[in-house]
C-alpha cells in the first residue's frame, strides 16, 4: 500500500525551553470520602465532558504474516534461535521454534535476520515541534506561568509532522508526546501509535493513560527568573502549592461525586489534571537531572500521596539508582549525554548499567527527533559502557531499555513490549543484530499492518508536507 500522508526532518529538542484542569475520584486518605465515582467503560471518571479527545484510532487493515527462521527476542525471555512468529488480526497469534503458517498468510524468511517488539519512546516532542523546526511549530512549551497542568501536548500535535515516518523507519511504533520543561507543570503527554493519520485522535493509543510532565532545576528557573521562581527552592515550593490546591479540589469532587447533593463544584482544567494525578489516572513523567533532586521530588510525591512513574533525563539517576529501585521509579535517560549544563556536569557513560545492576528499570529514551531513528543504537551504547565498567548487560537485557521497560512506564506493559500471545502486533524485522551500528529497521508492523517496508519504495509514507519529494532508494539511509 502507498501512504500519501506527511511529514519532514528537524524541531529543537523541546526540553531546551523556548524563550519565548479532570474532575476527581475519592480520597481513600484517613478522613475522606470511601465512596467510588462511577466510571464509563474506559475507566474515566464520569464527569461531563471530562475527557472530550478520544481516541478515533482504527488499526489499518492486514492480512496473516508468519515470520520464520529469524532470531526472535521476546523481551520477555531468552532468544529463540531460528524461531518463527506469527501476526493475525493485529495480534501476536504465536511464538515459538516451529509456528505453521494459515493457508492464507503472507510467510517472511527472516533467515539471518532478528525479531523485536516495536520501540517505545517515552519522551517525544514529535507534532508539538514538527519539522522544519520554525517559530509557527513551536507549540511545546506554554511559557506563560509555572504551572500550567492545564494545557494538553495533544491538543499541539501536528500529523504532518514529517519526523513520524522516519521514527517508524527506525523501529519506533509507540511514543509518548510531552509538552516541553519550560515550566514547574508543564501539562499532560499524550500516547501515540506511530500510524499515518489526519487528526492527532487518530494517532491515540486508545485507552492508554495521560502522562503529567514536571520539571525540575535550571529550565524552569530560568525562564521565570523575572518573576519567580528564581530559585530551587523556589521550585519546591511552588510544586507544593499547586499540589495544596488540588488536594483541596479533589476532596470538594470527592464529597459530592460520593453523595451527589446539589450543584456539582466549578471545573478548573488544571487541579482537575492534578487530581487525576492524586487519584493515580494520570501518570507522573518527571524531567529531573540532578540525584539531590530527584529525592526532593520522591519527598513531595510522599507528601501528597502520589506515585512519580518516571524521571527523564536522569543524568545523575545512578547516583540514586538505589533509591529509584526501592520506590519502583524508572529512570528514562540518555546514553550518553551531559555535561551541556552545570546540572548535567556529572553525566557518565555508565548511567544506564549502573541503574541496571541496582535493580531499577533502566530505560532509554530520545528528547530528539534524530535520536529517536537509532533507539537500538542508543542502548548498544549502554552494553558497551557497561562491558567497560565490569557489569555485562545481556542484549536481551538491553532490550528491555527500549521495549518492556519502556511499555511499563507507560502503563501498557499487558499490550505492548514483549512478543507474547495475546499482545497487539507491534513488530519490527532487522536485517542484522539490532544491537549492530550496520542493522537497520527492514519492516515494521504497527496492530499487525506492515506500515514500512525498506525493501519496497512504494510502501514508503509520507506525508502532505513532502508532496513533490522524490526519496532515495530505500536501500540507503534513513
Amino acid at each position: 500500500m502507498r501512504f500519501v500522508f506527511i511529514l519532514a526532518l528537524g524541531a529543537l529538542s523541546a526540553c531546551a525551553p523556548r524563550t519565548a484542569t479532570v474532575g476527581p475520584t475519592p480520597d481513600t486518605t484517613a478522613g475522606a470520602a470511601t465512596a467510588s465515582p462511577s466510571r464509563d467503560t474506559t475507566g474515566a471518571l464520569s464527569i461531563p465532558n471530562a475527557d472530550p479527545f478520544r481516541s478515533t484510532y482504527q488499526p489499518i487493515a492486514s492480512r496473516p504474516t508468519l515470520i520464520r527462521n529469524a532470531t526472535i527476542m521476546t523481551a520477555v525471555g531468552p532468544r529463540i534461535e531460528s524461531g518463527s512468529i506469527l501476526l493475525r488480526d493485529g495480534k501476536i497469534e504465536a511464538v515459538g521454534p516451529s509456528v505453521q503458517a494459515p493457508a492464507d498468510a503472507l510467510v517472511i524468511d527472516g533467515t539471518g535476520k532478528f525479531v523485536t517488539p516495536g520501540l517505545i519512546d517515552v519522551h517525544s516532542h514529535l507534532g508539538v515541534y514538527a519539522s522544519p523546526g520554525t517559530d509557527a511549530l513551536s507549540d511545546g512549551n506554554e511559557a506563560t506561568n509555572p504551572v500550567t497542568a492545564h494545557v494538553w501536548a495533544e491538543h499541539s500535535v501536528w500529523p504532518q509532522d514529517p519526523q513520524f515516518p522516519r521514527v517508524l523507519a527506525g523501529g519506533i511504533t509507540t511514543l509518548q508526546v510531552l509538552p516541553g520543561s519550560a515550566n514547574l507543570i508543564g501539562g499532560r503527554s499524550v500516547v501515540l501509535k506511530v500510524v499515518p493519520a489526519r487528526t492527532v485522535q487518530e494517532m491515540k493509543f486508545p485507552a492508554a493513560k495521560y502522562g503529567l510532565k514536571m520539571a525540575c532545576g535550571e529550565n524552569p528557573k530560568r525562564v521565570y527568573q523575572s518573576r519567580g521562581p528564581s530559585t530551587r527552592m523556589g521550585n519546591v515550593a511552588g510544586y507544593r502549592n499547586a499540589w495544596i490546591q488540588a488536594e483541596q479540589y479533589r476532596r470538594r469532587w470527592d464529597k459530592w461525586l460520593a453523595d451527589r447533593n446539589g450543584d456539582p463544584p466549578s471545573r478548573d482544567l488544571g487541579n482537575e489534571t492534578l487530581a487525576e494525578v492524586l487519584r493515580g489516572n494520570i501518570l507522573v513523567h518527571n524531567h529531573c537531572y540532578r540525584g539531590d533532586e530527584m529525592a526532593q521530588m520522591m519527598d513531595i510525591a510522599d507528601e501528597f500521596g502520589y506515585d512519580i512513574k518516571s524521571f527523564h533525563h536522569g543524568v545523575e539517576a545512578y547516583k540514586v539508582a538505589d533509591m529509584l529501585a526501592r520506590d519502583s521509579i524508572a529512570a528514562s535517560v540518555w546514553a550518553d549525554w551531559g555535561a551541556f549544563k552545570m546540572e548535567a556536569l556529572d553525566g557518565i557513560t555508565a548511567n544506564l548499567p549502573l541503574i541496571h545492576n541496582a535493580g531499577a528499570r533502566a530505560i532509554v529514551h530520545s528528547d530528539d527527533p534524530s535520536g529517536a531513528q537509532r533507539l537500538n543504537q542508543e542502548a548498544a551504547k549502554g552494553i558497551a559502557a557497561g562491558r567497560a565498567i565490569g557489569i555485562d548487560v545481556s542484549e536481551d537485557d538491553a532490550l528491555r531499555w527500549i521495549t518492556m521497560n519502556a511499555a511499563w512506564a507507560l502503563d501498557l506493559d499487558d499490550r505492548i513490549g514483549s512478543l507474547e500471545p495475546g499482545k497487539n502486533a507491534d513488530v519490527v524485522l532487522w536485517d542484522g543484530n539490532p544491537f549492530s551500528v550496520y542493522s537497520r529497521a527492514e519492516k515494521v508492523w504497527v496492530d499487525g499492518a506492515m506500515l514500512f517496508d525498506r525493501t519496497d519504495p512504494t510502501e514508503a509514507w509520507r506525508t502532505d508536507f513532502e508532496l513533490g519529494f522524490v526519496p532515495a532508494a530505500r536501500g540507503g539511509t534513513r
